[in-house]
């Protein structure tokens, strides 16, 4: 991916590398992503709406946990992007985090992308 890195953040179980590539906002969060660590991937995708971005993209391909928090912040993300036009694509789910999304009806809801190239190519 090429495009400009904004920052990390970090907290034990988890750390969110936020970027720009083009007109999307590009987040990788990296280990688990759960009640403890949400507000890690929360805040950056809040910034992100308030700052007018409408093309949110979430690389999952480190994200080896998400429980129904980490499930709540990425709808949340995806229905305050719909209100202005938008749409959360999500990138490369390892096949535990798919598990989450398949089991509550939320792959429904996103754009599902095999790849971090594909969601940023469409």
């Amino acid at each position: 991916m090429e495009g400009e890195v904004l920052g990390t953040a970090g907290l034990g179980r988890l750390q969110v590398t936020v970027g720009r590539h083009g007109d999307s906002a590009v987040f990788t969060p990296s280990g688990e992503l759960d009640h403890h660590t949400a507000d890690l991937l929360a805040d950056p995708l809040a910034e992100a709406v308030d700052a007018g971005t409408t093309r949110l993209v979430i690389d999952c391909s480190k994200l080896e946990f998400c429980d129904s928090t980490g499930l709540n912040v990425l709808l949340g993300a995806r229905l305050r992007v719909e209100a202005l036009g938008g749409r959360v694509h999500l990138a490369a789910l390892r096949p535990i985090v798919a598990r989450v999304f398949e089991i509550t009806g939320a792959e429904t809801v996103f754009t599902v992308h095999d790849t971090l190239d594909q969601a940023l190519q469409e």
